[in-house]
């Protein structure tokens, strides 16, 4: 374990819009708000930052040539009353299947809803990172996050414990990596990752298989992880 999943982070033009979209979908809680930045809670632990990015070019999926990146998997207990609501509050339905079906949020963020009947709350499964390969980029996160690969098929692999913020890949063709920070080709999402200490933290991740990008702060630098999506590591000042 080089450190710790912090924050999923989706990019958005409108991110107090964003943020009163999921807090009413999934009932989660907005914690802290500014301009740039907004956080917002869940009660089974997961931490969500919308981030705001004036030039933000939405997803177009399922259009290769505009790729989604990731998407947030919920589970409700019936997908159809879900995906009305959602569609009530602004998002777009784009795909109806069997027991489950695939909206964007009002930034243009694919998600999914998933069928989980025993249930009677909204709540995130996880997150899916599209890929080239499933097996290489959940290796990396699997070194990168402490969590164990607990899945992996044709195309598809998940790190972490059901309940415990896992992390699944799915593999797509024809993907495109983003070229952050060129806001012709976006990042969409991407992950804080916090350490113990950055020095310590950069170079066991550069380690396994990351690259260090342009751009830094006080207390964060940038890296691609081996698919090229963009990751944060964090650290204590």
């Amino acid at each position: 374990m080089i450190g710790e999943l912090k924050t999923v982070v989706l990019d958005a033009r409108d991110i107090a819009g964003l943020s009163a979209f999921y807090t009413s979908l999934a009932g989660w809680t907005q914690a802290y708000a500014d301009d740039e930045w907004i956080t917002i809670t869940t009660d089974d632990g997961w931490r969500i930052g919308l981030q705001s990015a004036p030039d933000h070019m939405p997803p177009r999926w399922p259009d290769s040539a505009y790729p989604q990146q990731a998407h947030l998997d919920f589970r409700v207990p019936d997908v159809a009353a879900a995906t009305e609501r959602a569609v009530a509050l602004g998002a777009t339905l784009l795909r109806e299947n069997e027991s489950w079906n695939t909206l964007s949020d009002p930034a243009g963020h694919p998600f999914d809803l998933c069928l989980n009947a025993d249930d009677p709350k909204t709540t995130l499964m996880g997150v899916m990172l599209d890929c080239p390969d499933a097996k290489e980029l959940s290796t990396f996160y699997a070194e990168l996050l402490g969590k164990p690969i607990t899945y992996e098929g044709e195309g598809m692999a998940m790190i972490g414990q059901e309940g415990a913020r896992p992390v699944m890949f799915q593999q797509v063709e024809d993907y495109r990596a983003p070229q952050w920070p060129d806001p012709a080709h976006p990042q969409q999402f991407h992950l804080d990752v916090m350490v113990a200490g950055i020095e310590a933290g950069e170079r066991a991740a550069l380690a396994i298989g990351a690259t260090r990008l342009p751009g830094e702060g006080d207390n964060w630098r940038v890296y691609a992880d081996p698919a090229g999506k963009p990751f944060c590591l964090l650290w204590q000042v």
